[in-house]
C-alpha cells in the first residue's frame, strides 16, 4: 500500500499520532477515575460501605453469580469480615479514582485498578452484562502499560525530573 504523503508529513503525522495517543490515554484515565469516584459516592448513598450493606451485596453475589467456587469462598471471607472489608473497599475506590483523575503514580494505580475491577468482574459473573466491567478492567490495564499519567497529570511533571522512573 502506498500513500502520497511526503517524508516531512510522515514525521509530523508520527509526532501527532504520539500526542493523539497520549491524549486518548489521558481521556480514558480521567474516565476510569471519574467512574470510580462516582461509584464511591453511589455506594456510599446506598449504604454499601456499612457492614450490613456490604455483607448483603456480597452474599447476593455468592448466591446468584457464576463465579468459581474458590472465588465464592474469598467473597464469603470478605462478607464475614464486612466491618473491615467495607471501609477498605470504600478507601480503595475513592483513592484509585482520585489518583487516576490527578494522574499521580498512574502506572501502579492503574494496575491496582485492573486487579480490583477484575475481582469485581469475576464476582458479578452471571449477574450483570459480561462487558459491563470487562471494558474498564482492560482499559485500566492499558493505562498501566501506556503510561497514561504522562499527559494531563502530575506524572507528566514528575517524568520531566525523573524520566527513567517506572512509576509514571
Amino acid at each position: 500500500m502506498t500513500t502520497n504523503a511526503s517524508p516531512a508529513q510522515n514525521q509530523t503525522t508520527g509526532t501527532t499520532s504520539v500526542l493523539d495517543a497520549a491524549n486518548g490515554l489521558a481521556l480514558v484515565r480521567l474516565t476510569i477515575g471519574a467512574m470510580l469516584v462516582w461509584v464511591f459516592f453511589e455506594n456510599l448513598g446506598k449504604g454499601l460501605y456499612t457492614s450490613a450493606g456490604y455483607a448483603s451485596l456480597i452474599n447476593y453475589y455468592i448466591k446468584a453469580s457464576h463465579s468459581p467456587t474458590a472465588w465464592k469462598a474469598v467473597m464469603g471471607l470478605a462478607a464475614s469480615h464486612a466491618a473491615m472489608a467495607a471501609p477498605m473497599q470504600a478507601v480503595t475506590e475513592i483513592s484509585l479514582g482520585i489518583l487516576l483523575i490527578i494522574g499521580l503514580l498512574t502506572r501502579p494505580v492503574a494496575f491496582v485498578a485492573f486487579l480490583y475491577l477484575g475481582s469485581l468482574w469475576i464476582s458479578e459473573w452471571g449477574t450483570a452484562w459480561i462487558w459491563e466491567l470487562l471494558v474498564p478492567v482492560l482499559a485500566s490495564l492499558g493505562l498501566s502499560i501506556g503510561r497514561a499519567g504522562r499527559r494531563w497529570g502530575i506524572d507528566a511533571w514528575l517524568s520531566e525530573r525523573w524520566p527513567s522512573s517506572p512509576w509514571w
